[in-house]
């Protein structure tokens, strides 16, 4: 029986999943890794970590699974997106990946605007000027590292690094690159005018192809350190986003979904970017040629609740569940690490107000959980200017908790649906591609015909009455915060 091998290169670590011919999972295993924060707004991984984990995942699945690596009929791969990792002529990375939380680019976003205009760069790649994309990153590196710059052959996403370690093919995708701020929707292809304009070199990119693209195979040197069979094909997959679109089950237009990981976000497939007028939103290409995804995405909501167990320890849910709606007055500001939509403010700061005497760690962790619930609101408010969107799918490892859950029906006032894969669901998304891509699975809707609902979460009517009020708050805590 042939298997698809999806890896899922995320921020805390990857996750190698084993799918069988008829879309099962079979297996998976995951490898951590740690991000480091060497300065505020920087926030940097050793993309070696990444392919070691790529190594010791691979191997780990073939055991556990107890199936031949010669059975896997391709591999492929989801990968956090926005990032850069330079590496040399030898595959070597020259310094850590600048991954795409970090925010340190702001002298280099302005300067893109300046250069490149603000709505033109909207316009042709559906995203607005950012420190967190690519493009942002490149300049940071070539106006403050000029000496790596120098070296290097390829500026890379995390997934196209680890295809280049494999396969010694340097590759991307459509959904990748056009997380890069450079990268032109309609023409699939790089904004060479923007590249030329700065003063980056277009031959260190690489050239970007449909998903289900076979780019290259396994060679013997990475055979040796995966355990994965000489010549398997390795298709190039997809970002995080747009496998996280598929495997959700929202390949039909309209479809909606939300995504409760380290980030978070709400996207829906469309067939036509979405060009919002404020820019608060932005749109990515999806998986299936010629789709794409608008999307909004906030920086921390699991990263925030990792901080908050580190800052005051793990909190029992009981204790958490038993604490009101709205926390008796106490609200969290969730910007640990600046955030993008809607305010696409680098500089954003969190915050905890309207602390009293009688707040305890309990509600501190569910005024965290409102917090967070409250930014996505505020993004889905956006893009419902466009789709109604009243049904969203919740996937990610913050979508096993039952109370966050409860929490983003209300606060969002949407009927949510968990589907049976959570933490897998990108790994599937990916895998689709891999299945498509080689022709074990005959095409798209595969995703959404093997995504199976076991439980719908509805709104409480007097619970979402209270965060209508509260997103107002909310709102004006963050100009009060901030000074705008």
């Amino acid at each position: 029986m042939p298997f698809i091998l999806a890896h899922d290169l995320g921020t805390s670590g990857n996750k190698a999943s084993l799918f069988n011919d008829q879309g099962a999972l079979i297996a998976s295993h995951l490898e951590g890794y740690d991000v480091t924060y060497p300065r505020p707004g920087w926030a940097e991984q050793d993309a070696d970590t990444w392919w070691r984990a790529v190594c010791q995942s691979s191997r780990a699945l073939v055991v556990r699974s107890g199936i031949a690596a010669s059975d896997i009929a391709a591999i492929t791969f989801s990968g956090q997106m926005m990032g850069v990792v330079a590496v040399d002529a030898g595959a070597r990375p020259l310094r850590k990946a600048i991954i795409w939380a970090d925010q340190r680019a702001t002298a280099e976003a302005a300067l893109v605007s300046q250069h490149c205009g603000d709505d033109v760069v909207y316009q042709r790649t559906g995203h607005r000027v950012s420190p967190a994309y690519s493009l942002e990153k490149i300049l940071w590196l070539a106006r403050n590292e000029p000496e790596i710059v120098a070296k290097t052959r390829w500026f890379l996403t995390a997934k196209d690094f680890v295809v280049l370690k494999l396969t010694d093919v340097a590759a991307t995708d459509y959904s990748d690159a056009s997380g890069s701020n450079a990268f032109d929707l309609s023409t699939k292809t790089w904004c060479g005018d923007f590249l030329s304009a700065l003063e980056i070199d277009s031959t260190r990119l690489p050239r970007p192809w449909p998903s289900t693209t076979v780019v290259g195979q396994v060679t013997r040197e990475a055979s040796e350190l995966t355990g994965l069979a000489v010549g398997t094909p390795v298709v190039i997959g997809g970002g995080d986003g747009a496998c996280a679109t598929i495997g959700s089950g929202a390949t039909s237009e309209g479809d909606a979904y939300c995504v409760l990981g380290t980030s978070a976000w709400i996207a829906y497939t469309a067939t036509q970017p979405l060009i919002d007028p404020l820019r608060r939103v932005f749109t990515f290409h999806n998986l299936p040629a010629n789709r794409f995804m608008p999307t909004g995405t906030m920086q921390a909501a699991g990263a925030a609740r990792d901080w908050l167990v580190r800052a005051i320890g793990e909190q029992p849910d009981d204790a958490v569940s038993r604490v009101p709606a709205g926390c008796d007055g106490l609200l969290f500001l969730p910007y640990l690490i600046g955030e993008r939509s809607p305010w696409w403010n680098p500089h954003a700061r969190a915050a905890f107000i309207g602390l009293t005497m009688s707040h305890g760690p309990a509600e501190m962790m569910r005024a965290m959980m409102e917090g967070v619930a409250l930014s996505l609101r505020l993004i889905l408010d956006a893009l419902r200017e466009s789709s109604p969107l009243t049904v969203l799918r919740l996937i990610g490892g913050g979508a096993q908790n039952k109370l966050w859950r409860q929490v983003l029906a209300d606060a969002l006032n949407v009927c949510i649906e968990i589907p049976e894969l959570l933490s897998e669901a990108t790994s599937w998304g990916a895998a689709v591609a891999g299945g498509v891509g080689i022709g074990l699975y005959p095409d798209w809707s595969i995703a959404k015909s093997h995504t199976r609902i076991v439980e719908v979460v509805e709104p409480n009517p007097t619970n979402a009455a209270l965060y209508d009020t509260l997103r107002e708050r909310f709102t004006s805590q963050y100009h009060a915060v901030h000074g705008v």
